[in-house]
């Protein structure tokens, strides 16, 4: 049995987090943290757990977490989780770390799009990279996962083979993701705010998102160069899924089949990842863990289209996905 602390529990992706172990076999949740809210049980601020899961919330040191559970999730906002995990480390524990502190490979890129000097600079390009679909062998050995953005799944999984392929520009590459608002986090917005979203679609942080670094930095890593993205985000009015339209143009004319060969290729056998005949829909994956994904050919583009469920494949999944990797466990394991 694996336990399990969450750290930062009154999240979205907390709770997503925390129904998915509630029904893993091989898991068991020892503590569940918060400087918020008190040392009330986790179900007065989820209320779903009610009868589920009554464990108090608890303002536990780095060291208490890291001793009481084999595997801790981060789910602290950026530029926290980097200040509190290492002290989890050492004492022990392994961490799948929610937050984008560890993604990025090196602190230049990290300041620059994060606007704060990174406090454990010297992990940055070590730690693992949480997509096991690329990543698996890596993860693993690991003590330190980093999971992946939930806009940075949606478009990596449908490029990288197509960028391993040495078959398409790299410098014209066009992502355009629809979130839902969970996407956002729990804490109140004014884009967030219901008159604000409701019935209506917008795009935010254009040319300045911080999935952009992320995206070019891991399709980079099947790329002689580092490829070149604009990605737009804007806001659906749903709670949740992710819809991501790519656009990459390929160096000689390509046939729509070979494209959807390739992607067959790269994820046969892969459980959480469907190539798909017809166009996808976030209803197709939502409350899964499945990534949905087609390709298309038009006027010489290839059209990729994914989508998942933010909360699920785009986070909680992702890191129960890892945890299950990292403690030789089925994959599938709590996620079917």
């Amino acid at each position: 049995m694996v336990k399990v602390a969450v750290l930062g529990a009154t999240g979205y992706t907390a709770l997503e987090a925390i129904k998915i172990l509630l029904r893993h076999p091989q898991a068991e949740i020892v503590a569940v943290t918060s400087r918020q809210e008190g040392n009330t049980p986790v179900s007065s601020v989820h209320p779903s757990l009610v009868g589920r899961l009554d464990l108090p919330l608890e303002d536990l040191s780095p060291e208490e977490v890291g001793t009481r559970a084999d595997c801790v999730f981060g789910c602290l906002p950026h530029c926290a989780s980097a200040e509190i995990l290492p002290r989890v480390l050492a004492a022990g524990a392994k961490v799948v770390d929610f937050s984008a502190d560890y993604r990025l490979d090196d602190p230049t890129t990290y300041l620059e799009w994060y606007g704060h000097e990174h406090p454990d600079a010297g992990r940055l390009g070590t730690t693992v990279y949480g997509l096991p679909e690329l990543f698996r062998d890596r993860i693993r050995g690991a003590s330190l996962v980093a999971n992946p953005g939930c806009y940075s799944t949606s478009a990596i999984l449908p490029l990288a083979p197509l960028i391993k392929s040495g078959l398409f520009e790299l410098d014209d590459i066009i992502i355009d993701s629809k979130s839902g608002v969970s996407g956002a986090g729990r804490q109140p917005k004014l884009m967030t705010h219901f008159p604000e979203c409701n019935e209506s679609m917008s795009a935010y942080n254009v040319g300045r998102h911080r999935h952009t670094p992320e995206i070019e930095q891991v399709i980079g890593r099947h790329a002689a160069v580092r490829p070149t993205v604009i990605f737009t985000p804007q806001l659906a009015p749903m709670d949740r899924g992710i819809l991501s339209t790519i656009y990459i143009r390929p160096i000689k004319p390509i046939a729509e089949g070979d494209v959807m060969a390739m992607l067959r290729e790269a994820y046969d056998g892969e459980r959480f990842v469907r190539v798909v005949d017809h166009l996808p829909g976030t209803k197709d994956t939502v409350d899964t863990n499945f990534c949905d994904i087609t390709a298309r050919v038009v006027r010489g583009r290839v059209l990729l289209l994914s989508c998942l469920d933010n909360l699920v494949k785009g986070a909680a999944g992702a890191a129960v996905q890892n945890l299950n990797v990292l403690f030789n466990l089925p994959e599938t394991m709590g996620l079917l």
